[in-house]
């Protein structure tokens, strides 16, 4: 249930009706229901008007959205739930619920283990995978009893790092909580990393107020400093200090440990030692404080360094020369590079597209859909659409497609089809369980085709949910460079892939990056800040990335 200590967004209302349609389909009632509420929760969740306070009419208005559905939302918007759903919580084991945490277990799955097989819990399942029970039950196999097997080991391995919007979520319940005053988020989530283990927060004042609106049982540890709270299931750290000390304790908060390490070695080479509270003088004990970062950086003799760059790789050192690389910004980007329509497994068309590209500002968006929905008839057809909507929108589509590496490295159309479009990306798709030297190969193989332009998500990876397919990523760069193929930085906040690890190798072969939403649904164009974000740490300036072009001079590089 939402906490009701602040209101209710749309992200709780399409979560409460997305739950309903995985327990509808873990009871094994109505699949035309399930879908019905998975249809009403992201046409919630991409709304652009708060859905809380709108009366009947107003939300029977929303596509998918009936009287029936339309009331629960009143009722969540009030209560934080439902009556039917919790009916219906009640009605399905949580541990059965627990299931769908692991990989290859979705709710139809989880409704065949718990009815069939009366599995409940997770230990239940392993024993099942163990003792070979799956394999004989229709529908399953050897294979996925396997999959499912691995997917257990991914589960008890786990550290249940938190996604970037997992960690939205989180901070929107605590900071409702925060006294009201200055408070800055930092530590990982600051910095920008892919996933955060906890979310630390650096609060001015109102320690008492905060201990008086959060539930007792929340507090996990305490000390002078700061208090650690666990809500949500995810681990808070809130560090309380006064206004005229913020600047250290802020810095000290966010940076990484080998940075704050390099960073103490400047300060004591100016004859201080770095403290939370501020620069201490270690032979008299002064104590110099400083209300912002930016006057800790300016006495200690360097440029300002951005948070998303503070991991101890170099950064202090130039800032030291003064010589950070000036970073690519959001503005900087003139359109997105990987989007799919309802011509394959997307929920928007071409004019959804160029709309949502003209609101952005964007000169192109590449329509990207995948090689293995569109027919290369349809992909003809699509690009003669493109051209009769290119003419009504100031936003310009560009013909592409996303095009599957196969599992021996031949690609999903031939290359009279990749002749005539604008853009190709080449992409994994399948074959995941594949030696790292056969998918290096693979990859490597697609890249020698002159008509791929970019390699997409090039690790495969789904946060939380499946890991990296073996690759050796430092081949994959060099004969990037050797090619001249750009690597993708797909944004989405369930991908973010390439990690900034590789995408600093990359910038330092010389390789270029493509940052692409691969947007499924108008409201993932946003998403677009993750790929930034991963940039940044991946010190990339403008000109390392290929969607910072202008129209005629990214169809120049592509050519």
């Amino acid at each position: 249930m939402v906490n009701l200590e602040r209101q209710v967004t749309n992200s709780d209302v399409a979560g409460q009706l997305a739950l309903m349609g995985r327990l509808l389909e873990v009871a094994g009632r109505d699949g035309y229901r399930a879908a019905a509420y998975a249809r009403a929760a992201r046409q919630v969740e991409h709304l652009s008007l708060p859905v809380a306070g709108l009366g009947e009419e107003a939300l029977t208005r929303i596509p998918g959205i009936g009287t029936r559905i339309a009331g629960q939302i009143q009722e969540i918007t009030e209560t934080g739930s439902f009556r039917e759903l919790r009916d219906l919580q009640a009605a399905v084991p949580g541990s059965v619920i627990d299931l769908l945490d692991v990989g290859g277990v979705g709710p139809r799955t989880a409704h065949v283990l718990w009815k069939r097989l009366g599995i409940l819990t997770v230990d239940d399942l392993e024993r099942a995978v163990k003792g070979r029970r799956l394999r004989v039950v229709r529908g399953f196999g050897a294979k996925r009893e396997e999959e499912i097997g691995r997917g257990i080991r991914r589960y008890r391995k786990r550290s249940d790092p938190l996604t970037r919007p997992g960690a939205d979520t989180v901070l929107g319940n605590v900071v409702a909580l925060l006294p009201e005053g200055g408070y800055t988020v930092a530590g990982g989530y600051r910095r920008g990393a892919s996933t955060i283990d906890r979310i630390e927060i650096v609060v001015t004042g109102g320690r008492d107020e905060l201990m008086r609106r959060i539930p007792a049982d929340a507090v996990v540890g305490e000390d002078e400093g700061g208090i650690s709270l666990s809500l949500h299931g995810a681990r808070v750290d809130v560090r309380f200090i006064d206004r005229a000390r913020y600047g250290t304790a802020l810095l000290c908060a966010t940076g990484s440990p080998k940075f704050l390490a390099r960073l103490s070695e400047a300060a004591l080479a100016r004859g201080c030692r770095l403290e939370p509270g501020g620069l201490v003088d270690p032979a008299s004990g002064r104590l110099q404080t400083f209300e912002n970062e930016e006057e800790v950086f300016a006495f200690l003799g360097m440029e300002v360094i951005p948070p998303e760059l503070r991991e101890g790789r170099g950064e202090v050192e130039l800032a030291l020369d003064r010589a950070l690389p000036d970073l690519v910004e959001h503005p900087d980007l003139r359109g997105d590079l990987h989007a799919h329509t309802t011509a394959s497994d997307g929920r928007q068309s071409l004019e959804d597209v160029a709309a949502a590209g003209d609101a952005r500002g964007y000169e192109y968006i590449a329509i990207t859909d995948h090689s293995s929905r569109v027919r290369p008839e349809g992909l003809r057809k699509q690009r003669a659409d493109i051209e009769q909507v290119n003419r009504r929108h100031t936003c310009h589509l560009l013909a592409g497609s996303e095009v599957d590496i196969r599992s021996d490295g031949s690609l999903g159309y031939p290359n009279r089809v990749l002749a005539d479009l604008d853009l190709v990306i080449a992409s994994v798709h399948s074959g995941f369980g594949q030696s790292q030297d056969v998918m290096t190969r693979r990859i490597l193989s697609a890249m020698e085709n002159e008509h791929v332009d970019i390699i997409g998500h090039p690790t495969g990876r789904l946060l939380g949910k499946r890991p990296p397919y073996a690759v050796d990523l430092d081949r994959v760069i060099g004969h990037a460079a050797a090619t001249g193929t750009a690597l993708e930085i797909n944004a989405s906040p369930h991908r973010l892939d390439l990690d900034d690890i590789y995408v600093w190798r990359a910038k330092g072969k010389g390789v270029k990056l493509a940052v692409g939403t691969d947007a499924h649904r108008v409201g993932e164009f946003s998403n677009i800040c993750y790929g930034i974000m991963l940039a940044r740490r991946g010190w990339c300036t403008r000109d390392d990335i290929i969607n910072t072009l202008t129209l005629s001079e990214l169809m120049e590089w592509l050519s």
